[in-house]
């Protein structure tokens, strides 16, 4: 009775490590064997390296939307007020903010004032958003209580105002100046209107770490933004945070039910859904162009493979004669073929993981070796290239390249089985 050898045993491991050894006289193969090796090691690396950045830039993003800005924002639908005058003001702000804080899974209300006006310095201005905010909610706005960097002190806000970054380098300020808010919209007189121009003292200067909110921002006390912007008595709308940003939308119903009639909301979602959806969509392209780098990566296993049947056909036909069956060595070269892409995968992940863990001193050198200026935050809006390593994409790189690799291995492997010893030793 013929014994059937399990699959994969021990002397098909034998035999495939053999062929995947590098010797003097077949250098053609142990070079190809590398090239294999190495194509599929930056590929895999690629991929990972990307969908970390991929990931860190959404999550930074994300998290500067979230901590520098409202989740809800709750506006009032279109009324006539007591001057005959079309507003939007909130007038009951104060029972409506007690009313939101309520529902379930509201954490933060804050009604506050807001317009876009100039700020002035010594002959030098810029254009910022001001944001009329109680000092008691704006020390519960995460990253303006806790920034990237801060001067000054979030604890005197009532004397003063807080201000950018960006705002204060344009301007050319620190902490203890006084800077100039002009409002175009100010005193109406027989000559026609003339600007409001009031001074305020920076006692605050945060920075966030995304260029849009550093360059722009400007907080001032509810009581003093009230009375700049004539907003006495009411508020222009009311921030909300919840505890679960990502299911935002669960609470819309319920923030409109708690806020009464004519109320009308707007998610950080509306706000930046294009954003994130043109993110999504270049995260797809870029992993589909990386997986053809992978896939190219893995046909250098093909040639490989099918040089080393070649120059193996002499052993083959041995080995067959010998009474190794066709799945026999079919694993045998399915296994160098594996081997190749399973070690090319595994340096890949290792120094992809590498890259995102220590990308910024990586960063940090290739920004000195090229002089500086590589990461402009005016046009990328961050202030630092981001990384982030997410179980998933780097499962998803795996996953790619191994089921890669494989599919490749196998068709030189089937080959290599179907070879006829009598067709391989004719000529020995």
């Amino acid at each position: 009775m013929v014994r059937r050898t399990p699959p994969f045993a021990g002397f098909e491991w034998l035999i495939a490590w053999r062929y995947l050894r590098a010797r003097r006289r077949e250098g053609g193969v142990s070079v190809m064997t590398f090239i294999s090796l190495l194509g599929i090691a930056l590929a895999v690396f690629a991929l990972v390296a990307t969908l970390a950045v991929r990931s860190g830039f959404r999550y930074e993003f994300v998290k500067t939307i979230l901590g520098a800005n409202a989740h809800i924002t709750l506006f009032s639908s279109s009324y006539v007020d007591d001057q005959g005058h079309l507003s939007r003001a909130i007038r009951d702000y104060d029972a409506v903010a007690e009313r939101l804080r309520q529902v379930p899974g509201v954490v933060r209300v804050a009604p506050i004032i807001r317009g876009q006006l100039m700020a002035s310095y010594n002959g030098r201005n810029a254009g910022v958003e001001v944001y009329g905010e109680r000092p008691e909610n704006l020390k519960t706005l995460p990253l303006i209580n806790t920034p990237e960097t801060a001067m000054g002190d979030l604890g005197r806000f009532a004397e003063g105002i807080a201000i950018g970054t960006g705002v204060a380098k344009e301007l050319g300020v620190t902490v203890g100046e006084r800077i100039k808010i002009i409002s175009p919209d100010g005193v109406k007189t027989a000559f026609g209107t003339a600007p409001r121009i009031k001074s305020y003292q920076v006692v605050y200067i945060f920075g966030v770490g995304r260029f849009d909110i550093d360059r722009t921002r400007v907080y001032m006390p509810f009581d003093e933004a009230q009375s700049y912007f004539n907003r006495e008595g009411t508020a222009d709308e009311i921030e909300i945070h919840v505890n679960d940003p990502d299911k935002v939308d669960d609470f819309v119903v319920p923030v409109i039910a708690a806020a009464g009639p004519g109320a009308v909301v707007w998610t950080w979602r509306d706000r930046s859904g294009a954003f994130l959806q043109a993110l999504k969509t270049e995260d797809n392209v870029m992993f589909i162009i990386l997986s053809i780098l992978v896939l190219i990566a893995s046909m250098n296993i093909v040639s490989g493979l099918i040089m080393l049947v070649k120059n193996k056909g002499r052993d083959v036909g041995i080995l067959r004669t010998m009474g190794l069956t066709e799945g026999s060595v079919l694993r045998v070269f399915f296994i160098v073929g594996a081997s190749i892409g399973v070690i090319g995968t595994t340096l890949g992940v290792i120094f992809g993981c590498l890259f995102a863990i220590y990308i910024d001193p990586i960063f940090v050198f290739v920004n000195w070796a090229m002089g500086g200026g590589v990461w402009d935050p005016s046009v990328r809006y961050l202030s630092q290239l981001p990384a982030r390593l997410e179980p998933g994409d780097v499962a998803s790189a795996v996953i790619l390249s191994l089921a890669l690799s494989f599919g490749a291995t196998y068709f030189p492997a089937r080959r290599a089985a179907r070879l006829d010893p009598v067709e391989a030793l004719r000529y020995e």
